[in-house]
């Protein structure tokens, strides 16, 4: 072979080899933007990367059992909860406890009430889980109001996933979007494509007059303050808000459990909060 064709297969095969580097990337969910803390017009001000092997206790805690679809099976069971390559995994199991506890499934859910709470900026999620019937993965928002009777204040889903579904749900609650005469003035909820298979990035930006959602840095939704209509259609600016991570099994919007699809789980790679530089 001579030197010219030789070095013309060396180029030809780097070549090759950086494309099946980018597709395996891509196939694992691996994009590099989503593991670059730094975005344009924002500033990084906090993080939890979950590189440790425990959940920081000033920042969360487990979500306890209560009556709500959403934690009627919550348990701070430590097999609930577990490290894995730099990711938090929050499961569903068959409760196949040797205690008391009579519940058929056992999920675990952390938020930050009362510990971590977040202001107007940008809040990001990077996530998997796996698809289950009766499966409900959630990442959600609630405002730190101490004695308040949901929904005061206001509701702020940023992902909520069911079954098998290849999308996901993104809304807002309030007094004012539960009214079903103006649930849709203005519009309070839509869906957005998802990839159950790989890591996907979630985002809501809340500002004193919207929320914008995103889903892998593509805007999916947002949800304005209406300045002609009652002061309770957005008191989304009024208060801090804190974070859930829930990964619930069974309710009345996801359906019934099919115990043969346990158990589950929920990975969170990271959770970053911007707050803005630059009025985009």
């Amino acid at each position: 072979m001579s030197l010219s064709n030789k070095s013309y297969l060396e180029i030809k095969m780097k070549k090759l080899t950086w494309v099946i580097l980018l597709l395996v990337s891509v196939l694992i969910g691996c994009r590099p933007s989503f593991n670059e803390p730094t975005k344009e017009g924002w500033k990084l001000v906090w993080s939890d990367e979950f590189n440790s092997q425990e959940i920081d206790s000033t920042v969360w805690s487990k979500v306890p059992r209560g009556t709500p679809d959403w934690k009627n099976c919550m348990s701070d069971w430590d097999s609930l909860y577990a490290f894995e390559d730099g990711k938090l995994l929050l499961k569903g199991l068959n409760n196949t406890s040797p205690s008391d506890d009579t519940v058929a499934f056992l999920t675990g859910g952390i938020w930050g009430m009362g510990k971590k709470t977040f202001g107007n900026g940008r809040l990001e999620i990077c996530a998997q889980w796996d698809c289950a019937q009766g499966f409900w993965p959630a990442i959600w928002l609630l405002p730190d109001i101490p004695h308040r009777v949901w929904p005061q204040g206001g509701e702020i889903d940023i992902m909520e996933h069911l079954n098998f579904d290849t999308i996901v749900y993104q809304t807002v609650h309030s007094h004012y979007t539960m009214n079903g005469a103006i649930q849709n003035k203005p519009k309070s909820s839509s869906t957005a494509v998802c990839f159950s298979n790989r890591y996907n990035v979630f985002s809501v930006e809340r500002y004193h007059d919207s929320i914008v959602f995103f889903v892998n840095d593509q805007q999916s939704f947002v949800y304005s303050r209406m300045d002609s209509i009652e002061k309770e259609q957005f008191p989304f600016a009024d208060y801090p808000f804190y974070l859930i991570l829930s990964a619930q099994l069974g309710g009345n919007w996801v359906g019934s459990v099919n115990s043969e699809h346990l158990p589950v789980a929920m990975r969170i790679d990271w959770v970053r909060f911007y707050e803005i530089i630059e009025e985009p």
